[in-house]
């Protein structure tokens, strides 16, 4: 065993990572969490990482006081950056979810967000909700946690940062989540572009009518009912989707 020093400032070194990470991961980052709840867990997974890799983390800690202060900074941005990439997904479908939402009229009354401190649409809301649902359900978390766990081999704490690399995964990441959630609000896009053709043709024809107000009901019940029917499978796709990348990461 290293001294106690050394353990302390390896243990610190694993939080710089890991509790980073949860601060961003889905879920555990949502406002609705308190504060102090978030940095106990985040103290209390980074124990548990410490005994894992204490023997590739302890090699670091008797450098000079500027070169530790580097690596501390290094630790939180690549522990960042995991979080980040996973809940690029979960950023992509709150976006999605609100156009979604413009797409089916139902984007006039917002409430308070999930994962966000903007208000947003209520069906974004219960969509949101519901992955994040299926999220941990579905132990996605603990997939997060592997590949924090994992990064220690592929990205060893030396320092070294390589944003080239860290661009890379993160531009290949955008483009699959928002080409996972495209498919997800894709039936809504085609409903609201036949829904505005099929209301625009008929105001051209009785032009006296205020065709607009006669037809939003039945938009807004066109809207539910595709949400009613769908909303199981596109939720379902969108955890497949999402599984099949972290368990990739």
């Amino acid at each position: 065993m290293p001294p106690l020093s050394d353990s302390v400032i390896a243990a610190l070194l694993v939080f710089a990572r890991v509790g980073s990470c949860l601060m961003i991961m889905p879920g555990i980052s949502s406002p609705r969490i308190p504060v102090q709840i978030r940095l106990f867990l985040a103290l209390a997974c980074s124990l548990m990482v410490v005994p894992l890799v204490l023997t590739q983390v302890t090699p670091v800690v008797r450098t000079e006081p500027l070169m530790l202060m580097r690596i501390f900074a290094v630790e939180a941005i690549v522990g960042a950056l995991i979080g980040i990439l996973s809940r690029l997904y979960f950023w992509a479908l709150q976006f999605m979810a609100n156009a979604m939402a413009m797409a089916t009229g139902y984007s006039g009354a917002p409430e308070r967000a999930i994962e966000a401190d903007e208000p947003q649409a209520a069906i974004a809301s219960l969509f949101t909700f519901s992955a994040l649902c299926l999220f941990f359900v579905s132990d996605l978390h603990l997939e997060v946690l592997r590949a924090l766990l994992s990064s220690y081999s592929t990205i060893p704490v030396d320092g070294v940062f390589q944003p080239a690399t860290a661009m890379i995964n993160l531009t290949d990441t955008i483009s699959a989540a928002f080409m996972s959630t495209i498919r997800i609000a894709a039936p809504f896009i085609v409903f609201a572009v036949v829904v505005n053709i099929a209301v625009g043709l008929i105001n051209k024809l009785t032009p006296s009518i205020p065709v607009y107000f006669i037809s939003l009901p039945f938009v807004l019940a066109g809207g539910l009912m595709l949400l009613y029917f769908s909303m199981s499978d596109l939720l379902r796709f969108f955890t497949n989707e999402t599984a099949t990348y972290l368990r990739n990461f």
